[in-house]
């Protein structure tokens, strides 16, 4: 973040956030990277106890009232000690953001408070074995009979599916409806029904209990309905939110960490007599990177303040699947040129690059592909080209020969 973009207020949390981060026991990153631990409760009672979860929320439910502005903040330090971790961090602002905008007061009592606490996991189920993207093709089925659904089906990728005290879970509640309105939400408590059929062996941003849930005639009690029946393509839209500008803020801060690695080492690191950062295809790299993050970070700035604001939902919506694209792609980019900076030391786990580059090539893919992001933001930006103001200046027009109609030929 830069300073002076930054309040009072935002300087001293991210000193409080910085200080909880470097007291997180080192054992416990290696031990999740290497699968020993596979939920890290400890770290979310920790944030939970420190009140450093759910920011933006309430206080009467446990948050602090702040804005997106203030919550990237902490979520760009978390994302230092890599994607794992931030993930579990980011996941009671995630689920958090539906309850408190859908959930009905009970609901917030019941699992919001305890969220925050960090007494209880939360745990999203969107993607299933035959899709991914596809949100509106989902096969899971829920079922109302007296005062319960009955849940069938399965949910893949689920980061806290070993871990988690409750999900929040999609499924079809009118099949015979169009797509958009045939799914509804629920919160759906780890129980009778809810099994964990396979936990993943990942590349990377392990140690997060990531498995496949299967929901065999699972029993969801009517009041642990999210929002409307058939209404939870509302609750998805809004979900891009929290989902896509959680992982941006982590990008910067797996980045970031890469690159002062790499910077430190090309300051130490002597080659022909001098220091390798004296060499241009060294000081390049570590100067494209800089770049790379600084703009990155000023996106996600910008779009933070746009979501404050309530500014329009369309540009919104482009703002954000920017901000998770360029992100998370430029900080793979600064992993990858931090590697090329150390060489084959870097390759090795004597330093964190490795297990660094493991986890940010996870993040182009999770809460939608930066493909998928692609598709958003064309269509908000060729639906925004078509509705420009009549006061703007035409600079098609601004050409020697810009009247010659008969040379602009079009198909």
């Amino acid at each position: 973040m830069f300073d002076f973009l930054m309040s009072e207020e935002q300087t001293s949390l991210r000193e409080e956030v910085r200080q909880f981060v470097g007291e997180v026991p080192r054992q416990l990153i290696l031990d999740m990277d290497a699968e020993k631990v596979t939920f890290p409760r400890s770290f979310l009672e920790q944030a939970g106890a420190k009140n450093l979860l759910g920011l933006r929320f309430p206080r009467e439910y446990g948050g602090r009232g702040l804005d997106w502005s203030s919550e990237i903040v902490a979520l760009e330090e978390v994302g230092t000690l890599g994607t794992s971790l931030a993930c579990l961090y980011s996941m009671p602002s995630i689920v958090g953001e539906a309850i408190t905008v859908f959930g009905a007061r009970e609901q917030k009592e019941k699992f919001l408070k305890p969220t925050l606490k960090g007494q209880m996991g939360s745990a999203e189920g969107l993607t299933e074995p035959r899709g991914g993207s596809d949100f509106f093709g989902a096969t899971s089925v829920a079922r109302k009979e007296g005062d319960h659904y009955v849940i069938t089906g399965q949910k893949r990728f689920i980061v806290g599916a070993e871990g988690a005290d409750y999900f929040m879970i999609y499924a079809k509640t009118d099949p015979e409806a169009p797509p958009n309105k045939s799914i509804s939400a629920f919160l759906v408590e780890r129980g009778p029904g809810v099994k964990v059929e396979y936990l993943y062996g990942l590349m990377g941003t392990r140690g997060g209990g990531a498995g496949r849930l299967v929901l065999d005639n699972c029993r969801v009690p009517a009041e642990n309905l999210l929002g409307r029946e058939n209404g939870a393509a509302e609750i998805f839209y809004r979900m891009m939110i929290p989902e896509r500008l959680t992982s941006a803020a982590g990008a910067i801060g797996m980045g970031r960490a890469a690159l002062e690695v790499a910077t430190r080492y090309s300051t130490r690191r002597k080659a022909f007599g001098k220091q390798i950062k004296d060499f241009q295809a060294v000081g390049f790299k570590i100067a494209d990177s800089i770049t790379r993050l600084d703009a990155a970070r000023a996106m996600v700035y910008a779009t933070a303040k746009a979501v404050d604001a309530g500014y329009d939902p369309a540009k919104t919506r482009r703002l954000v699947s920017e901000a998770k694209k360029f992100a998370t792609q430029a900080a793979w980019e600064i992993v990858n040129d931090a590697m090329q900076v150390m060489g084959g030391i870097g390759y090795t786990n004597v330093y964190p690059i490795e297990r660094l580059l493991r986890d940010t090539r996870l993040i182009m893919i999770w809460t939608g592909t930066n493909e998928v992001m692609n598709l958003i933001i064309q269509h908000e930006i060729y639906k925004e080209l078509g509705t420009l103001s009549d006061n703007r200046r035409d600079v098609e027009l601004d050409a020697h020969e810009a009247d010659k109609s008969e040379e602009k030929v079009y198909e």
